[in-house]
């Protein structure tokens, strides 16, 4: 596995640990494993994935953990290399009485996709430290099928009346399918995989990036540091008065976030709808679309269908971090010219001038660049 030319991020959570142990075992561990984590609290377990999520034990999990840690492979190595993120989670023997059933689930993300298992243990019949023997094994055997190695399947370390079970999510083309309404949401990794059923980001830049420039980049890095969190861009594939984007040039506009950022391509032109795909998360945006957001006129109902809006969004625990632009008309706009209702005042915070101010956008790059000889 280490002479595989694969590179991996390990996130192990509720027993298996000593995966990683047998992995540095032997020499030369450092050509495989970039880092390992064991987010074995629930609270680090939500910091982790960004998102709490509905079950530590499931399949679901293990698959954004493993997405997650191939996440953070591709900010470890920045470049074409072959990149494995592993998740694994397990509820085993406890030292009080566990009313469900002794299981584990192990997936693996890379660039062709995601591979999970899941298995259940007969109960009673080992102790701890055998539950966490096996399932460390299961998560080597795992983890070698990823470095295309033909290592055992798990189930060779089960007794017969155990159960054993596997898929692969196929990543396919899933922009046609976003495109075609089948789904709602896709991300797209700086490596530029594609996934589905992602745990949503808390921090959003939305965008046409047409094309994405220096100022994009920069304002995304401010609002990282503002919030502490990782900062995801978004692309929304239709437009409540153009057509949608061509598969192609969804593709265009993707290619300019390569080894660069995270990109979440959504079907929610309007931020009610960004709501509701994303939860909670804080989204960046100028000074000229928080005027937007309050104009009632953008809501063909009034002052009563924008309050309504607000309010849901509000609900959903979003805000809006807003940053000082230069209008069309040369001039400076900030939070301060918007006139935000007092009501949902808590709603948006001002980005400094100081700390970014956007005097350029991507129609002028666009305006000049077909005026150009």
């Amino acid at each position: 596995m280490h002479a595989s030319g694969r590179q991996a991020v390990l996130a192990i959570t509720g027993g298996g640990s000593g995966a990683i142990a047998e992995l540095l075992r032997v020499p030369g561990g450092s050509r495989l494993l970039l880092e390992a984590l064991v987010p074995y609290d629930s609270r680090a377990l939500t910091a982790f994935l960004g998102v709490e999520p509905a079950q530590a034990c499931s399949v679901e999990t293990a698959v954004a953990m493993a997405q997650r840690a191939r996440e953070r492979a591709a900010k470890l190595v920045p470049t074409g290399a072959q990149l494995v993120g592993l998740g694994a989670t397990a509820g085993l023997v406890t030292d009080r009485p566990r009313q469900g059933e002794h299981r584990f689930h192990i997936a693996v993300t890379t660039g062709a996709g995601t591979e999970h298992c899941s298995v259940v243990l007969a109960k009673g019949r080992r102790d701890r430290p055998a539950e966490e023997d096996l399932v460390a094994r299961a998560i080597v055997l795992w983890l070698a099928r990823a470095c295309g190695i033909a290592a055992p399947s798990p189930r060779s370390l089960l007794d017969a009346d155990e159960r054993f079970a596997e898929a692969v999510v196929q990543t396919g083309d899933l922009i046609d399918q976003l495109l075609a309404g089948g789904l709602t949401r896709v991300t797209a990794w700086p490596d530029g995989q594609l996934a589905p059923s992602v745990p949503p980001p808390t921090v959003v830049l939305p965008g046409s990036f047409n094309p994405l420039h220096d100022g994009h980049i920069l304002l995304a890095k401010v609002a990282e540091d503002i919030r502490q969190q990782p900062v995801a861009f978004e692309i929304a594939v239709i437009n409540v008065d153009k057509p949608p984007l061509a598969a192609g040039e969804v593709r265009n506009r993707l290619a300019q976030f390569a080894w660069r950022a995270r990109v979440e391509l959504t079907r929610a032109p309007t931020f009610l709808e960004k709501s509701r795909l994303f939860p909670g998360a804080t989204f960046v945006i100028g000074a000229d679309t928080a005027e937007r957001l309050v104009a009632a006129r953008y809501y063909g109902g009034g002052d009563e269908r924008m309050a309504a809006a607000l309010q849901e969004i509000a609900d959903r625990g979003s805000s809006f971090l807003v940053a000082v632009r230069v209008d069309g008309a040369g001039r400076v706009r900030s939070l301060a010219d918007v006139a935000v209702p007092a009501r949902f005042a808590q709603l948006f915070t001002a980005i400094p001038e100081g700390r970014f101010r956007l005097d350029s956008s991507s129609s002028d790059i666009r305006s000049r660049r077909r005026a150009a000889p």
